[in-house]
């Protein structure tokens, strides 16, 4: 087999992707879900760090005023904990739902939500020391070392910007009275934190191209792959060209099974040939009972003689009909007035044959057909 076909060169099919998707292979940022949750956390303080402020400070003013009853009396004492817990679940609580829908937002932006039995499943495979060897000395590990070492020097400089940008407010702070000097303080350090977890925006969007890189370099496949899926997934040509055939056969076997039905067969000459079948009581317009081209169409001229079924020859009007209609269909409008004229003709004849008529004459083989049917 050829070399080339052995090489994974080729970008992995629908299904490929689907197949790593169940079993939990997707494409994660985790540098994307860290920034994401660090930014959620920043916010969060920012929109509730006030009120938790005001309620740890409650909490300790209330700690620390405890009169003697409630010093000697255990039940007091576990009321007293209970009312501060209280006192902070709200504030906590804000917090938690905001670092929550950041963490589900960061581990699904990139990839969606996937869950897999599969990637859930234990996997003895990564208790071998070799792969612990290869996982620690492999382009994986050399890439995370070089994200880490990115992120240390990112939120150094970051630091060091936001420190030299904001030296003089934290100098002046301790210039001011309290407790004007705690609220500055705290909304310095909610505004800090904030523009460090921004800089890790700059990791993450290097991540995430990277990672969906990786993820389709791991899924590429050789073109043996890509035609041994294309063989499972639609069938192998061969046997879906041998079924083919056999369905033309049978299709074919019952069509000529209805010519003997016919009342007549009209002709190229050579090419086509179209049997049509009237039914008078019915009403309708002929139908279209049997068709076909070359070695089929010589068969169907075959068994029309042998049953002595009238065969003409109107060669616009068997191209037309072979063109424009399906087997056991009426014929198309726009060929009524043609065909009439020629199952006219059928039928006087068959009155001339049983000495009935006189003997009719043959249609013009030039019969009116609309130019949008004309072949």
């Amino acid at each position: 087999m050829a070399e080339s076909d052995q090489e994974r060169t080729e970008q992995p099919t629908e299904k490929r992707l689907s197949e790593a998707r169940e079993k939990g292979q997707i494409a994660r940022s985790k540098e994307l879900a860290t920034a994401l949750v660090l930014i959620g956390s920043a916010v969060a303080l920012m929109l509730v760090g006030g009120e938790l402020a005001t309620a740890i400070a409650l909490v300790m003013k209330t700690s620390f005023s405890l009169d003697r009853a409630e010093v000697f009396d255990p039940h007091l004492m576990l009321h007293g904990i209970g009312s501060m817990l209280l006192i902070l679940v709200k504030p906590m609580a804000w917090i938690m739902v905001i670092i929550l829908i950041a963490g589900l937002i960061g581990n699904t932006l990139l990839g969606g939500v996937a869950f897999s039995w599969q990637a859930a499943a234990p996997k003895f495979n990564r208790l071998s020391p070799l792969s612990g060897f290869k996982r620690m000395f492999g382009i994986q590990a050399v890439v995370e070392l070089a994200k880490g070492i990115a992120k240390v020097l990112v939120i150094a400089l970051a630091v060091w910007w936001i420190f030299k940008a904001k030296f003089g407010t934290m100098m002046n702070l301790s210039m001011q009275t309290l407790p004007g000097s705690i609220d500055n303080a705290l909304h310095l350090l909610q505004w800090l934190f904030f523009l460090m977890t921004l800089s890790l925006l700059l990791i993450a969007a290097i991540d995430v191209p990277f990672q969906r890189w990786n993820h389709v370099k791991q899924l590429k496949m050789t073109k043996q792959e890509i035609k041994d899926e294309h063989k499972n997934t639609e069938g192998n040509p061969e046997i879906k060209g041998r079924i083919r055939r056999l369905q033309m056969e049978m299709t074919n076997r019952r069509m000529m099974a209805d010519v003997p039905q016919a009342d007549v067969v009209i002709t190229n000459p050579t090419h086509y040939s179209v049997a049509l079948k009237y039914d008078s009581e019915q009403a309708g317009a002929p139908i279209v009972v049997a068709k076909g081209a070359d070695v089929i169409a010589f068969k169907i001229r075959e068994i029309a003689q042998h049953y002595e079924i009238p065969v003409l020859e109107s060669p616009a009007v068997t191209r037309s009909l072979y063109h424009t209609t399906k087997v056991g269909a009426q014929i198309p409008d726009g060929l009524f007035v043609a065909v009439a004229q020629i199952l006219a003709y059928v039928f006087q004849l068959e009155q001339f044959n049983k000495g009935q008529a006189s003997r009719p004459r043959k249609p013009s083989t030039n019969l009116p057909i609309p130019d949008e049917l004309q072949y």
